[in-house]
């Protein structure tokens, strides 16, 4: 999931006194069992645990579930359900609600990914379960793994990729699953997750999410394979499983990067790559029981920008060596939210759209600062003032108020006059001398306007040594 791209502020300690204070176990000691729950299940329902679970899926900022609940309209609920809710969860009686079936388009316009939205009590158990189960096996995960685990991320991944490649590994088996967090076996999982966990209420209530269902038009829907995107609990299971190919390929001394169900493994000749591709296929679709797309899962070179391309990244090469580079892809989408961004016909005051398009351009700078993009950025930076000075001159509507406003501005009489009328169209105006000299960079700058290319020197400078 992209990502799911993340959200939210820090809560204050007040939160976790007020907000979520009645989730708290039933005097829970450790190494001990009670009403058949086992000491993992305890720190599961430990009132820190659950304070921490509620707060992370308030951050979150989630829709609701099919029952409509709110995270706010949530906080009374669990004060008056809370030892009823605990108890049905420590006896195993707990039944989680069906999910609600949302669709969002893909990045890549390619269809939709289907999203499965649990309720907000169902988001904050499976929270608790995810905080526990985290640590257990954190430290089993490959280190070519990067998506979903903490301290770890996309640029990490992508640096990693062109550290193999400056090693030699010129080229890669792109591997793209089908459909892959709709498709996990569940018994396989299951029996992953019996390898280190012994709590068999913790296994049977993680059964009970995986076999919730799907509630699709009002009709709810068995779910006899996958972990729908969208619930806490979701991107670490999917991790466990897909763990087992890691491992398996380590064995095999192969290199594989991964970000969630994002694979790359890299080899030193297309020969051996090819040999890869058809050993990886055979051990993801017989042992893992899932199905990789034959026409997206290919061998490329690794520097070719046309074939390659991971988590939005490219690589390039040149006369200094191996560099990381934004896909075209990545950059033409980019491109076009900016215009939609700016577009003249929308009606908002200039102020508003420069910072729309600042909030938009931090957070994509935020993720892209790994590539080498300082002239494209030079660029759009000259572009986005032009489209700005072309917004401000629509605003600006009649001849009448064009002359004042440029006259306010310091222009000539004779000059604000002439351009005032003219009928040359929004987007040579934007680039003329007149506008430039009256709706100047600092008056831009003063309005509102970002400097994007500082903020990625910034960013450069601050992770140069990462």
């Amino acid at each position: 999931m992209k990502a799911e791209y993340r959200k939210g502020c820090r809560q204050r300690d007040s939160v976790e006194r007020e907000g979520y204070a009645g989730a708290r176990s039933i005097g829970t000691r450790e190494g001990r069992e009670r009403d058949g729950a086992t000491d993992l299940m305890e720190r599961i329902l430990d009132r820190d645990n659950l304070n921490r679970a509620y707060k992370q899926v308030k951050r979150n900022h989630g829709a609701p579930g099919i029952d409509g609940m709110t995270v706010e309209a949530a906080l009374p609920w669990l004060r008056e359900h809370r030892e009823k809710l605990l108890q049905r969860i420590r006896e195993g009686q707990y039944k989680p609600s069906p999910v609600r079936r949302k669709e969002i388009p893909k990045p890549d316009g390619s269809g939709v990914r289907k999203l499965g939205i649990p309720t907000v009590v169902d988001r904050v158990i499976q929270q608790a379960i995810a905080q526990q189960l985290q640590p257990m096996f954190e430290p089993l995960f490959s280190d070519g793994s990067y998506g979903y685990r903490p301290g770890r991320s996309a640029q990490q991944a992508i640096r990693k990729v062109k550290a193999y490649a400056e090693q030699g590994y010129g080229h890669a088996v792109e591997i793209d699953l089908s459909k892959y967090f709709d498709t996990l076996n569940h018994e396989l999982l299951l029996n992953i997750l019996r390898k280190q966990i012994q709590d068999k209420g913790v296994i049977d209530l993680i059964k009970k999410y995986l076999k919730s269902g799907v509630m699709e038009n009002g009709v709810r829907r068995a779910t006899e394979e996958g972990s729908p995107q969208g619930g806490p609990l979701s991107p670490l299971l999917a991790n466990i499983y897909l763990n087992e190919y890691d491992q398996e390929m380590k064995s095999r001394g192969v290199t594989v990067i991964r970000y969630a169900d994002d694979i790359v493994v890299l080899a030193k000749s297309r020969r051996a790559a090819m040999r890869l591709l058809e050993s990886s296929r055979t051990y993801l679709e017989q042992k893992l029981k899932l199905q990789m797309n034959a026409q997206k899962s290919k061998v490329v070179s690794v520097v070719a920008q046309k074939h390659f391309k991971f988590l939005g990244f490219a690589l390039g090469k040149n006369g200094k060596g191996v560099y990381v580079r934004v896909h075209r892809q990545s950059l033409a989408k980019a491109k076009k939210k900016l215009k939609e961004l700016t577009s003249r016909s929308q009606g908002r005051n200039a102020r508003q759209v420069m910072e729309n398009v600042k909030v938009y351009i931090r957070g994509w700078i935020g993720y892209f600062y790994v590539a080498d993009m300082k002239r494209i950025l030079q660029s759009w930076n000259e572009w986005l003032r032009r489209r700005m000075r072309m917004y401000i001159w629509k605003q600006w509507k009649k001849p009448r108020t064009k002359v004042q406003n440029l006259r306010k501005l310091g222009v000539p009489e004779w000059q604000a006059y002439q351009w005032g009328n003219t009928r040359l169209g929004y987007w040579r105006i934007a680039g003329s001398a007149v506008l430039n000299r009256s709706v100047t960079n600092e008056r831009l700058a003063q309005a509102g306007y970002y400097d994007f290319p500082a903020q990625y020197e910034r960013l450069r400078q601050v992770h140069s040594n990462g």
